[in-house]
């Protein structure tokens, strides 16, 4: 796979590809992400077996860019949870035209870590424009997660989440209901979906482990999913 750095209105953004890409996949670029981005691209390749490109997107701060709503517990700045909209427009209306103009309209999977599953699983509920999601960790524990979720259904026809075995074993009391909110989130996928749609996979360890492997996972099992329509 070949890799370069693009500033793609104004936000720099990772991109690995392949030859003749059958799918776009995009995630988060937080400082976190940097160190793993291309270990990452190296393990979906490994497990998919199928070409595809890889863009990350600059974050420039993770909790103003990605809560979709405003959670005390998250962040006491009264402008977390009014600037996610930005994001996805940035994500549609900007990059994706950008990455479209390269490789052609492909189908898209968005994908993320923690807030960035988070992000990619509301996204999917925003717009048709994501044939699949890969949450991996996802912080479904902000307030009202589920509330949100069964009033406004996916629109991807295939998502993945996972969760790390320790993770709702904290002792933070909002960030401890994340066991409940991710099993919740999944009964209301698979009564959206159809059980063979979607999936949930449980991790071992906590919730900073291994970040590159469980955002793999998510992609890799996005497009066999895919690939299997």
């Amino acid at each position: 796979m070949s890799h370069k750095t693009s500033i793609i209105n104004g936000r720099e953004c990772y991109i690995s590809d392949s030859i003749r890409p059958k799918y776009i996949l995009i995630q988060t670029l937080g400082n976190h992400e940097r160190g793993i981005f291309d270990r990452t691209a190296e393990l979906i390749t490994e497990a998919s077996g199928v070409p595809f490109v890889l863009a990350a997107f600059q974050v420039f701060d993770w909790d103003l860019d990605l809560t979709p709503w405003h959670d005390d517990a998250i962040n006491r700045n009264p402008e977390v949870g009014t600037k996610t909209g930005d994001t996805l427009q940035y994500v549609t209306e900007s990059l994706l035209p950008a990455l479209e103009a390269d490789y052609g309209k492909l189908p898209v999977i968005l994908g993320g870590y923690s807030l960035g599953g988070l992000f990619a699983l509301w996204s999917s509920m925003q717009t048709d424009r994501f044939s699949a999601v890969a949450a991996a960790s996802p912080s479904l524990w902000i307030k009202d997660w589920l509330d949100f979720a069964q009033a406004y259904p996916v629109m991807s026809t295939k998502v993945y989440l996972s969760l790390g075995a320790q993770e709702e074993h904290v002792k933070n009391r909002f960030i401890k209901r994340v066991g409940d909110c991710v099993r919740g989130e999944y009964e209301l996928l698979k009564a959206q979906l159809g059980s063979e749609n979607c999936t949930l996979e449980w991790n071992s360890g906590g919730h900073f482990q291994d970040g590159d492997k469980r955002l793999a996972s998510a992609f890799s099992w996005c497009i066999k999913a895919l690939e299997k329509r």
